[in-house]
């Protein structure tokens, strides 16, 4: 169910589609609903609707708003980032919060990563 004024969905330009999808998939385990050779939609984590999108047709890049997913574990979320192909470019560090870190993926978009203060303090 859709929040009024709530972050509803994210899009991500990326450069080739099939080589996001294997990066998100390998790296936060996401799956996506396929609608044709340049655009991907991102399913929800409980599987009910989506909430994002890949996108052939937007250029990719770090400017821009701030996507920031959640992690219990960040030194193994670095790691599977790592490890599916995309490169953390700042980070783990500290914030009031807890510890984050940003990373691109293939295409060159700049995404972050953060863990609660209560979580990972590695």
């Amino acid at each position: 169910m859709s929040t009024h004024h709530g972050i509803d969905y994210i899009e991500l330009g990326v450069t080739d589609l099939a080589a996001a999808k294997a990066f998100y998939t390998a790296a936060f385990g996401w799956a996506f609903t396929d609608y044709g050779p340049g655009y991907a939609g991102i399913v929800a984590p409980d599987r009910e609707g989506e909430v994002g999108g890949l996108n052939t047709a937007r250029e990719p890049g770090r400017t821009g708003p701030l996507v920031l997913l959640f992690s219990q574990d960040l030194d193994a979320t670095a790691d599977a980032i790592t490890a599916a192909g995309g490169e953390v470019v700042e980070g783990p560090y500290p914030f009031p919060g807890g510890r984050r870190l940003h990373f691109v993926d293939p295409s060159g978009n700049e995404l972050g990563v953060w863990a609660s203060a209560s979580q990972n303090e590695g």
